[in-house]
């Protein structure tokens, strides 16, 4: 089973959100599918179901590798890096 090296670096306590939901999609006046919160920065960015998929583009755009899923009763956490839930 694959594991991540990642999370024992996350902040703890876990950022704060920057936004109720993904900036990049109201901005560009698309509806986010399902919400993603940066575990490094506190990010809110949208999901790969979405049209534009803004929080797989903020890994890509600043390394942060772990992020959780930001809706309401969910608590898994994805690592970009290694391919893994965490």
């Amino acid at each position: 089973m694959k594991k991540c090296a990642h999370v024992p670096a996350l902040p703890d306590p876990e950022p704060a959100p920057l936004d109720r939901t993904c900036p990049e999609c109201r901005a560009a006046g698309t509806e986010p599918v399902q919400l993603r919160l940066c575990l490094s920065c506190g990010h809110v960015g949208c999901c790969d179901s979405s049209p534009l998929r803004h929080a797989t583009a903020h890994f890509r755009a600043t390394g942060h590798p772990v992020m959780r899923s930001f809706e309401p009763g969910e608590d898994w956490r994805w690592c970009f890096v290694d391919d893994v839930l965490v």
